[in-house]
């Protein structure tokens, strides 16, 4: 499979009145054709700024200040963000299933016109055409009785119905990258699993390439092909699947799989939550960020810079941000 999309050095911050916020300093990351990609971290640690940038959707006071984001031979970043070029591009090629759907949906349109406007507009559809498509599509993603439903408005619709439409919205356009931004936020646990299930599905027919951001290592598990792990604005560890869950590097890591449970574990076995709180992105430190939480720092990681994403020794496909997990790493946290 080829690389779709390449990000290089993607910053975004936002100016307040109590300084600048670095919510996405310095991040950068690829997309395989046909691929899932988990992008995971805590609230606040720019993981969803970085995919609003990629789309150009960040509004004052935020700003995309540095980067590159490559896509079909142009940066993206070079586009005016209402330009042509940019609106030929969202929900075209690039689509996303934003967060809170609720908020997302307009009240006061019904889901019909909501599903055909982007038809219309990037697929030069008829409305009779487009209105037929849209009913094909709230049908693929399981809304029963879709010819009906499609004239309702969204508050007749549950949560987990409205995430379809959204689903539904996302891929109208059969786009080669699908960004679902904590897609599955404010769902019961069934609801939870039929969504990934379906996107899952839906991207594999439309032959699609998926971006699932989310902070729950346990979603993106039995999903992606493969992980970012996002902290205060930068990746601190990436690899596959497979190496992000059997041979975790990072401490941030190491903490984010302990407070996920566990069939496999002793009953009775407690969650360890990652003690202390993430820093403030104003006022970031020179050092690592992950520091003032770390059970794993050395001596270094008081004195040096936070160093840049390298390879694991033997693994070229999994990179960490880190000086106490090399060599030097100890299988027990160091007390200090």
């Amino acid at each position: 499979m080829g690389e779709l999309l390449r990000v290089n050095n993607l910053r975004t911050y936002f100016k307040t009145e109590a300084g600048i916020v670095k919510a996405v300093d310095g991040v950068s990351y690829h997309i395989n054709e046909q691929e899932i990609v988990g992008l995971v971290g805590e609230s606040g640690c720019g993981k969803s700024v970085s995919q609003l940038s990629v789309m150009q959707l960040i509004n004052p006071p935020g700003k995309i200040v540095g980067g590159e984001v490559l896509f079909e031979g142009h940066d993206l970043l070079k586009f005016e963000p209402n330009g042509p070029e940019m609106r030929s591009i969202r929900g075209a090629k690039i689509a996303m299933i934003f967060q809170e759907p609720m908020t997302s949906l307009n009240p006061v349109l019904t889901i019909g016109q909501q599903l055909t406007e982007m038809l219309v507009l990037h697929m030069r559809m008829n409305e009779e055409a487009a209105r037929k498509r849209a009913i094909e599509l709230m049908s693929m993603v399981g809304i029963p009785a879709a010819e009906k439903r499609i004239d309702d408005y969204p508050h007749n619709f549950s949560g987990g119905m409205r995430q379809r439409v959204m689903i539904a919205m996302g891929l109208s356009c059969n786009p080669k990258i699908l960004i679902a931004d904590e897609p599955t936020t404010a769902l019961d646990v069934t609801t939870q699993a039929q969504l990934l299930e379906l996107m899952k599905d839906m991207v594999q027919r439309f032959r699609t390439s998926l971006v699932i951001v989310t902070h729950n290592l346990g979603v993106v598990a039995r999903y992606a092909n493969r992980i970012y792990v996002m902290y205060a604005g930068k990746i601190v560890e990436s690899g596959s699947t497979k190496d992000i869950f059997r041979n975790p590097r990072h401490p941030y890591t190491m903490g984010l799989l302990r407070c996920v449970p566990r069939l496999d574990e002793e009953e009775g076995r407690k969650l360890v939550p990652i003690p202390g709180l993430p820093p403030n992105l104003i006022n970031m430190p020179p050092t690592c960020a992950f520091l003032p939480r770390c059970s794993y720092k050395v001596e270094k990681c008081y004195k040096e810079v936070w160093p840049e994403l390298s390879p694991v020794e033997g693994d070229t496909e999994h990179y960490i941000r880190c000086y106490a997990d090399t060599k030097e790493r100890v299988s027990e946290p160091a007390k200090r």
